[in-house]
């Protein structure tokens, strides 16, 4: 048998066997899943959930994903190796890498922030880049963070010498914003009076009216400006405790305090900030005043996600412990004023979810959709009824909808970006989930491939 032919025997009798095992496989998951829904996960363990079976031919179709791209022929691959997570784990944890933002623009491209915002002998650092059909294409290295408004109209850049606004993608230059100093906020031991290089960014929002920009990092929370950088957490209060408590201890050692955990949405009608960290409550912000207006107990250890629904009527809030927590949803003609206690759901608000700590989310017009630690998309309405599941894998760290709101973006943690069409009308028998939705790329951003691979 020639050598092409005995090639293409293999991949053929590979394709058939992942296939096999991954139809197999996703039934009996779904099943499981099924199941535990209806029996409110009573008496359901980790022996009852389905054996992976596929890992010792991950690398082997990895190799056909390489082949194909190298090659350009990638139209049949996804059919005859239908994308998956759990076989490929050991390679994850080597090679995967989060994408923290992504923005779908109005002609379909897709901007990507890449890796970590953090530089040291472990992560040479990441990347913005803009896939445009089949293409990637890396921005300048000066350029490494990326975000959007609410509007969907406003674009910051981060780079080393500060935080510039455009009026679209390839719109005009609005303003320049200066990055924070120790100066902004009450100890100046806090951050050094020159930033020496800009800090590690957990996200980037732009506000509609394309002068400001809300800054979350691991150093703390602002507002920039063009003049100045106000800064919203952690609280005056917080940092004159903290201060004292570390300086009575060992006064002889610089002063740390950090964020870790730090998040932050802006509502889509401008009024409102919603933010929080690992050591705070979630807090709400006067987006006009930069006034702390409400200060909302969470009912897990960690705040850790904040999203508004698309009226501004509701903010979900979600705080979380290892890779469980809990969603409450709080109407937003409670602030001013409001103050509730830690651990203890107040019965103005509702429990959106029991299950999920949630690292992204966005909103339609009467439901969220939350990215969780387990590699899920859950989409729950405004009354806590979850209306369907999406299983990706790995943590999810992005989502966007395109402006028709008929394709779906999510990220993770693993490096993978899924392309999705929403209700298809007809479930996928190789997708794990409760949903009528199908996958229709998924790019892997992979720290060991020179270049993104399409599957």
């Amino acid at each position: 048998m020639p050598k092409d032919e005995d090639k293409a025997r293999k991949r053929e009798e590979l394709s058939r066997q992942w296939r096999e095992r991954t139809r197999a496989y996703v039934a009996a998951v779904n099943e499981y899943i099924e199941r535990g829904i209806n029996t409110n996960w009573d008496r359901m363990g980790p022996s009852d959930e389905p054996r992976e079976t596929r890992k010792q031919l991950a690398g082997r179709v990895i190799d056909v994903v390489r082949s194909a791209n190298k090659r350009g022929e990638i139209e049949e691959l996804r059919v005859k190796f239908p994308p998956a997570h759990g076989p490929f784990v050991n390679m994850l944890e080597k090679y995967g890498q989060g994408i923290p933002a992504v923005s779908v623009l109005d002609d379909n491209r897709i901007v990507v922030r890449v890796g970590n915002s953090w530089i040291d002998e472990n992560n040479p650092g990441g990347y913005v880049a803009v896939i445009d059909g089949d293409r990637v294409e890396r921005l300048s290295e000066d350029i490494y963070w990326v975000g959007r408004s609410p509007n969907r109209e406003i674009f910051a850049l981060a780079t080393p010498a500060g935080v510039v606004l455009y009026r679209g993608w390839d719109g005009p230059h609005v303003v320049s914003l200066k990055w924070p100093s120790g100066t902004t906020v009450s100890h100046s031991s806090h951050l050094p009076e020159e930033t020496p290089y800009p800090l590690i960014v957990s996200n980037l929002i732009p506000f509609d009216s394309g002068d400001r920009a809300l800054l979350i990092t691991e150093e703390g929370i602002f507002v920039l400006t063009e003049g100045e950088a106000a800064h919203l957490l952690p609280t005056s209060e917080y940092l004159e405790r903290h201060f004292s408590d570390v300086e009575q201890e060992d006064p002889d050692e610089p002063i740390p305090c950090g964020t870790p955990m730090a998040h932050g949405a802006i509502s889509p009608d401008g009024r409102w900030i919603a933010c929080g960290y690992q050591a705070s409550e979630h807090f709400i912000f006067d987006a006009a005043t930069l006034e702390r207006v409400a200060k909302i107990g969470n009912l897990t250890e960690y705040p850790h996600c904040a999203v508004f629904s698309s009226d501004s009527q509701v903010v979900a809030l979600n705080s979380c412990h290892f890779y469980d927590g809990q969603t409450i949803g709080v109407p937003s003609n409670l602030f001013p004023g409001l103050e509730t206690e830690q651990y203890k759901l107040d019965d103005r608000f509702t429990l959106l979810d029991d299950d999920c700590r949630v690292y992204a989310g966005i909103s339609t017009d009467d439901e969220f959709i939350l990215g969780d630690a387990y590699g899920y998309l859950r989409a729950i309405d405004f009354q806590g009824t979850e209306r369907w599941r999406h299983f990706i894998g790995s943590s999810i760290s992005a989502i966007d909808f395109s402006r028709d709101g008929k394709t779906f973006i999510a990220t993770t943690y693993a490096g993978f970006l899924s392309i999705i069409d929403l209700h298809t009308g007809a479930r996928d028998p190789f997708t794990i989930g409760t949903a009528d939705h199908k996958e229709r790329r998924r790019w892997l951003f992979w720290k060991n491939e020179p270049e993104p691979l399409i599957w």
